[in-house]
């Protein structure tokens, strides 16, 4: 499995990343520009996934998003794991939006 820690997606230019906890978390805190498919939604809302190009996914700590990352890989897309998700993201001191 393809993964990246969140310096290094941070680094990138407007990367295409699916955030995939559930709407509660991701309305508490979540980084910029993500989109969000919770991964119990995410085979049926599979066609909102970029196709084209790497996709990040993260989650709140990893496992979540190694499972989603997984599911896309095996459909073809161009998945990679955010290490350590949005914890790592915050203790990293990376911009945050949301109610936290």
């Amino acid at each position: 499995m393809k993964e990246i820690t969140v310096t290094e997606l941070a680094a990138l230019d407007h990367p295409a990343v699916v955030d995939v906890r559930e709407q509660a978390e991701y309305d508490s805190v979540h980084a910029e520009g993500v989109q969000l498919i919770p991964l119990g939604e995410l085979v049926q809302r599979l066609d909102e996934v970029p196709h084209t190009g790497p996709v990040y996914v993260v989650c709140h700590l990893g496992g979540r998003s190694a499972q989603a990352t997984g599911f896309l890989a095996a459909q073809g897309i161009d998945a990679i794991n955010v290490v350590g998700g949005m914890d790592a993201w915050q203790r990293a001191g990376l911009p945050v939006s949301g109610k936290a």
